[in-house]
Formats: structure tokens, C-alpha cells, sequence
């Protein structure tokens, strides 16, 4: 008898997320538009300052010291720039809300529809309202009205039956 050959990677530890319902993703929508916002520009930031130094590495000729000072100078701002959007990105993860796309300003915020998991998606550049959503397993682009997703009592509970999470008691 055969015995049974064991991976050698380590499977993924499982994180369970928080599934949003309308109304709270509603209610959060000026601080996930803050957070997305400051993302954006700390990404354009970095990206903006590599370039630089890109520029900088490929200037012809020997290397002066301005050249060394912008150079050490824009590697710091770089890294500045890389630290705030990380520290802005895990703050949005704590929150179980998802970024897709820093220069676009779209992030996912996880929901409940037909026992599902599905994506309010969240734009930047569209009026202060979830005007989308799509299933996890739709493709990436894909948009489907968020009337649609207001129609399952999971994702939008009749008003005043909001569950709230309760803390443990110790």
C-alpha cells in the first residue's frame, strides 16, 4: 500500500473577513474615501520619486555632489512615501475593505448576497455612493447595479435590524 505523499509547502493560514452590510458600508464611505484617498497620492508619490531616481541613475557622466544630495535626498522621500501608503493600506485591510487599484482609487468591501461572497466596489471617482457591485467570481471589470445587491435582506436589512457587533464578554 502506497502511502500518501505530503505537501512540502505550508498551507495559507484561512483569515475570516467581516461581510459589510449596505448600511454600514454606506455609513463608512467618508472614511474609506479619506483612506483611498490618501493611498492614491502616497502611490503617486513613490512612483513619481522612483522615476527620479531612475532619471538619476541614468545621468550620463560622473556624479557630482548635488547629484549625490538630490539622489539621497528623493531615496528617503521614496521610502517616506512607501511607508505612509503601506501604513494607509493595512489601516483599509483592518477594516476588511480591499484595494484593487491605487492610481483608479477602487477598493472592494466584502458582502453577503445569496449566501455569497460578493464586492461592493468602491470608486473614487463617482458620487459619495456605492453605485456598483459584482460576485467574487465575476471578472474583475465586471459592474453590476447595486440595486440588484439591495434586493437580498442580507446585504441591506430592513432599517433598524443592523446587526452590530457585540464584544466577548470576559
Amino acid at each position: 500500500m502506497r502511502r500518501k505523499r505530503r505537501s512540502k509547502a505550508r498551507p495559507r493560514p484561512m483569515r475570516v473577513i467581516r461581510l459589510w452590510t449596505y448600511p454600514q458600508a454606506d455609513k463608512a464611505l467618508p472614511y474609506i474615501r479619506a483612506i483611498t484617498t490618501s493611498l492614491r497620492q502616497h502611490w503617486l508619490d513613490a512612483r513619481s520619486k522612483k522615476q527620479l531616481l531612475e532619471r538619476i541613475e541614468k545621468k550620463p557622466g560622473p556624479v557630482d555632489r548635488d547629484t549625490l544630495l538630490t539622489k539621497s535626498d528623493t531615496e528617503a522621500e521614496h521610502t517616506k512615501s512607501e511607508d505612509a501608503f503601506s501604513d494607509a493600506l493595512q489601516e483599509l485591510m483592518n477594516m476588511d475593505v480591499f484595494l484593487m487599484d491605487p492610481v483608479q482609487g477602487v477598493a472592494l468591501i466584502p458582502f453577503n448576497k445569496d449566501n455569497g461572497l460578493a464586492w461592493f466596489i468602491f470608486d473614487l471617482f463617482e458620487e459619495n455612493t456605492l453605485n456598483s457591485w459584482r460576485f467574487h467570481e465575476d471578472p474583475l471589470e465586471m459592474k453590476r447595479p447595486i440595486e440588484e445587491a439591495l434586493k437580498d435582506p442580507l446585504a441591506n436589512p430592513p432599517e433598524g435590524q443592523v446587526e452590530v457587533p457585540m464584544e466577548p464578554e470576559a
